[in-house]
């Protein structure tokens, strides 16, 4: 018997993520059969969300690299990004950010998308038609975060199955003028004062709003919808780099600001 679309399974694995999430406790193995597509993963995350005490404030994008994204059909995938997890960044201070004892965090400079409309609810969007939707587009930091460690070496449904191994969103400033410079941002991250990672909007594969578009197409297809207000975090722009408690982080966007932030340990309902 093939449990990955036993709803049962399903919500035993939600269950136990969210659990999890809320008591700041690590998950040492995956919690049930390791869900064999995207959609038994989307069909776990759809019950983890109703299982979450909080409102959807966006979305997240992360890549699907070869070859998953021959086998599992898609060059990305999707999870939330809840409320109570968008922080403001101040300037001169870092931004403290709960890292779960034994799970897994990184952090991911980012261009974040604001959409100023609600979109209407179809298929086939594309990145020219999805750019019509965005009011503002802003630097940012997604923090990925799960309480098991492995979440990045088992697949993207493995991935997808747990929030998108998202722990939260800390916006930076708006960028100027960024429909005619979108593709010339760059970035750079820093972890305890060490360069790791170098990049920008072309790092993303073909762009942000290729990343919106993609989103759009997958809600549709999962009876979802996006809403006005709603932030999208594109995508890593410098790569996904691992983070522990107690250190520290910043990504630069050049003129655009700079975003610092820390690891602290999550002690319950704070991861």
């Amino acid at each position: 018997m093939n449990h990955a679309h036993d709803n049962s399974s399903g919500s035993q694995i939600a269950r136990t993520f969210t659990d999890a999430r809320r008591k700041g406790i690590a998950v040492p193995t995956y919690p049930g059969e390791t869900p064999d597509s995207l959609a038994a993963a989307y069909a776990i995350q759809d019950e983890a969300i109703r299982l979450w005490p909080d409102r959807i404030a966006g979305w997240k994008l992360g890549r699907v690299p070869p070859p998953f994204d021959t086998q599992f059909g898609a060059g990305r995938l999707a999870g939330p990004i809840f409320s109570r997890n968008v922080w403001s960044a101040v300037d001169g201070q870092p931004t403290a950010f709960g890292v779960i004892d034994g799970g897994f965090a990184a952090v991911e400079a980012e261009y974040v998308l604001e959409l100023a409309e609600t979109p209407a609810d179809r298929d086939g969007w594309t990145p020219d038609a999805a750019a019509d939707l965005v009011g503002r587009v802003l630097v940012g930091v997604e923090i990925a975060g799960s309480p098991f460690a492995e979440i990045n070496g088992h697949g993207p449904a493995v991935t997808a199955s747990d929030f998108g191994n998202n722990a939260g969103l800390i916006l930076g400033g708006a960028v100027a003028d960024w429909r005619a410079r979108l593709m010339d941002l760059t970035c750079e991250t820093r972890i305890d004062d060490a360069v790791i990672g170098t990049g920008g909007a072309t790092s993303i594969p073909n762009g942000p709003l290729d990343s919106l578009a993609f989103l759009l197409n997958l809600m549709h297809r999962r009876g979802r919808r996006l809403e006005a207000g709603q932030l999208i975090s594109t995508g890593a722009a410098t790569g996904v780099h691992q983070i522990f408690i107690g250190q520290s982080a910043v990504a630069d966007f050049g003129p655009d600001g700079r975003i610092a932030c820390v690891a602290v340990e999550a002690k319950g309902d704070a991861a």
